[in-house]
Formats: structure tokens, C-alpha cells, sequence
């Protein structure tokens, strides 16, 4: 079977600004045309499908017009993912039909999606996960103990996503012992330990932890042969690179962060047989335009040194001294794409460079530094308790908006 892995679409998505559905509803041409030309027998889109809870309408349309078009020559596995609302994104599942199918609750996901090849020589399983926000799943992933009595998972990722994967485990194990060995896949929307991350993640901790151990998916007796990942926006392989299940994030077709401007973006197409995971290829998606970034003094850089970067989505850093006369409109008229223009002195006229608060910096840390300079003082532990559990409460508000 050849099987096409992507991820991390978030239509609908802005990149400082700028309106990425043109760009957006490309890939989504290209990723019909790809599934046209290499014969793909499902595709598998593992979360983050929007960017909101609440998409605008006209995203709604776009990814619509996608699924009839993809589902009028393949099959198509949804999930959702941290920035989905699974509720809203899985709404009327029950009522489609074959070729398409949207795995958004926690109940079903012990029952795999049985796809067969288009010859209808082979077939897999498909274990679609939906993401696992432990606040909401975990009462629903309870077990129960010797004496019946419900046991519920701990309030972390590894924990819902252990629980989860005994269930698939469970029925992967029934299916092999009473039939022929058929390959199966497990798709999953975690940030897994040893990912590397980007800036335009949304940060899913919980207790302080957002990772998963990769054994948790991949480790036991009956292992999936592929885990087709989402979440992390970089294309890459986690785990040993031989032996075991073959793990892979697709990552995210665009660039939605200055971190991602050396990534290269793709998709995944995997020969999948009946001795597991084959034959895997990285087919690069449309890159609408490139991202860079450039410092120096305002003259340097409207010197043609910059030439080649003058079309990018470009970040600058303009060095001089004293910031210049008209900067910004002399700035655009030289990059007219320039997303982000700043004056940072190459001597800071503070006495000491300050520390840019970007998505990279960890939330938790720049309120403790923030308490440091109003106070004098790090905050106690019983402050960092606090500080961590209104963090967490704000997220967890914006994800159920």
C-alpha cells in the first residue's frame, strides 16, 4: 500500500500578518495532484487540520473543496489536533462514507480503520488517535482495577497516551493471533520526546511536562509498524534509525515561523506491506516564498549586498546607533515583503542586550524573571505553583474556545 502522511495544515493560519489561505489552498492543489500521480491509497492527516477552534467560514469552504476533491480519488483519515476543536471538526463522522473518515473521539480509537489497497491486494490497519488533551480524556480512558473499580490515568500526556495505546495494543494483539499478520499504523498529534521543536507550536503542557516517551507508542509486543506523527512543524525521524517501528513527523506544509526558514517542507509517502513499513520518500511541498533574515546598518543593507533576500519574507535588524529618519517606509521600499523590522543597536544604549521574549522562551521562565526585577526576589515554589497553574488554566481556556 502506499500511504501519504501530512500533518499540521493549520488552515487558516497568518504568518506575522500576512494571509496564508492563497498559499494554503496550493498545497492543497499540490497534495491532489500528489495523490493523482503516485497512486496514493489513503492519505492520513494527523491533527491540527485549522488553526481555531472556530475557523472562518471561508476556511471551512477551502478544506471542504480539498476533501471532495482528494476523497474523489483516494481514501482520507482525519484527526484532530491541539488547536482543532474535535467536536466541531468531527461533527456529522458517523454519516460519511467510506472514503473519508474523521476519527475525533477518544471512545473509538481502539477500533482501527480497515484500508484496503486499490488492487485490493493488501490491506492495513489504521489506528487513529485524536489529540489527547489529558485534562479532558483522561476519566475517559479509566480502566478498572481487579475489583472493578475505575482507575483513572494521571494528569499527564505520557499517562492518556499509555492508556490509549493499551487499548490499541489490545486489539492489534486479537487481530494478529486469529488472521494473517496485517500492517498496522498508528497515527498520534504529541509532542514526542526527542522532537525537535519550532516557535510556532502552541505549548500543550500539562503539570509542567508536554512530552511523550516515544517507547509509550512504539514499545510493547505488538507495536504499530508506522507512527504517523503531528504536532512538531519540522519534517523528521524520531527514534533509532533501524529496528522497531518506523516513527516520523510529516511536519507542517508551510513555514509559519522565522525557526522554520531552513526547514524543508513535505509529505511523506510510505510503501507499506505485509512485513511492515518500506520504502519511504519525502515529497517536498510549494514553497510560496522563502524566509530570511538579514542585520547590519540601514545603508548596508539597501546596498545590493542584500539583493538576493529582497523578495523573502525577511526579518531585519537594522544596527545603527541612532535609529534612522523614516526607517520603516525606507526599509519596505527595499523589502517589500519585510515582516518583521527592528532597530536593535550593535551597542545596546541600556549598557547590557536585552532578551527577546519569543515563542522559543518558555513562558513560565519570563514571568519568573519578570517577578525578579518588580520584587528583587525569585518567586518560592508555593509562587511557581501558582504561576504554573494560571498558565495552564489560560491554556486550557483557549483550547476549549
Amino acid at each position: 500500500m502506499r500511504i501519504l502522511h501530512t500533518s499540521d495544515w493549520h488552515l487558516g493560519r497568518t504568518l506575522h500578518g500576512v494571509d496564508l489561505v492563497e498559499h494554503q489552498s496550493a498545497f492543497l492543489d499540490h497534495l491532489v495532484e500528489v495523490v493523482r500521480q503516485e497512486r496514493v491509497d489513503a492519505v492520513l492527516v494527523a491533527g491540527d487540520v485549522y488553526d481555531r477552534a472556530i475557523p472562518p467560514v471561508a476556511v471551512v469552504d477551502l478544506l471542504t473543496d480539498a476533501l471532495l476533491r482528494l476523497t474523489e480519488l483516494t481514501r482520507v483519515v482525519l484527526t484532530p489536533g491541539n488547536h482543532d476543536s474535535a467536536t466541531r471538526l468531527g461533527f456529522a463522522a458517523p454519516l460519511f462514507r467510506e472514503r473519508l473518515a474523521v476519527r475525533a473521539r477518544v471512545e473509538g480509537l481502539a477500533r482501527p480503520l480497515e484500508l484496503p489497497s486499490a488492487d485490493g491486494e493488501s490491506s492495513a490497519l489504521v489506528y487513529a488517535l485524536p489529540y489527547l488533551d489529558p485534562d479532558t480524556t483522561r476519566h475517559r480512558l479509566a480502566e478498572e482495577d481487579d475489583d472493578g473499580a475505575p482507575v483513572v490515568p494521571a494528569r499527564s500526556h505520557e499517562a492518556v497516551a499509555a492508556a490509549a495505546m493499551r487499548r490499541v495494543r489490545a486489539d492489534l494483539a486479537s487481530r494478529r493471533a486469529t488472521g494473517p499478520r496485517v500492517p498496522a499504523v498508528v497515527m498520534a498529534h504529541a509532542f514526542v520526546v526527542g522532537g525537535r521543536a519550532s516557535e510556532s507550536e502552541r505549548d500543550i503542557r500539562v503539570g509542567g511536562v508536554d512530552a511523550v516517551p516515544l517507547d509509550v507508542l512504539t514499545g510493547g509486543e505488538h507495536a504499530p509498524d508506522y507512527l504517523a506523527l503531528g504536532h512538531l512543524h519540522g519534517p523528521q525521524r524520531v527514534g533509532p534509525e533501524r529496528g522497531g517501528t518506523l516513527a516520523r513527523y510529516s511536519g507542517s506544509p508551510l513555514a509559519y515561523s522565522f525557526s522554520e526558514m531552513h526547514h524543508t517542507k513535505s509529505s511523506v509517502l510510505l510503501e507499506l506491506g505485509a512485513g511492515g513499513a518500506g520504502h519511504v520518500e519525502l515529497l517536498p511541498t510549494p514553497c510560496p516564498r522563502r524566509l530570511s533574515e538579514a542585520s547590519g546598518s540601514l545603508e548596508e543593507l539597501l546596498s545590493p549586498a542584500f539583493d538576493a533576500q529582497a523578495q523573502d519574507w525577511v526579518r531585519l535588524a537594522v544596527t545603527d546607533a541612532a535609529r534612522p529618519r523614516d526607517l520603516y517606509a525606507r526599509v519596505r521600499a527595499r523589502f517589500p515583503h519585510a515582516l518583521v523590522v527592528q532597530h536593535r543597536p550593535a551597542v545596546p544604549l541600556t549598557g547590557g542586550p536585552a532578551r527577546a521574549v519569543t515563542a522559543a522562551r518558555d513562558p513560565l521562565e519570563v514571568t519568573a524573571e519578570f517577578v525578579q526585577e518588580v520584587t528583587g526576589g525569585a518567586p518560592t515554589a508555593a509562587e511557581t505553583a501558582v504561576l504554573r497553574a494560571a498558565y495552564e488554566a489560560a491554556l486550557a481556556a483557549e483550547r476549549s474556545a
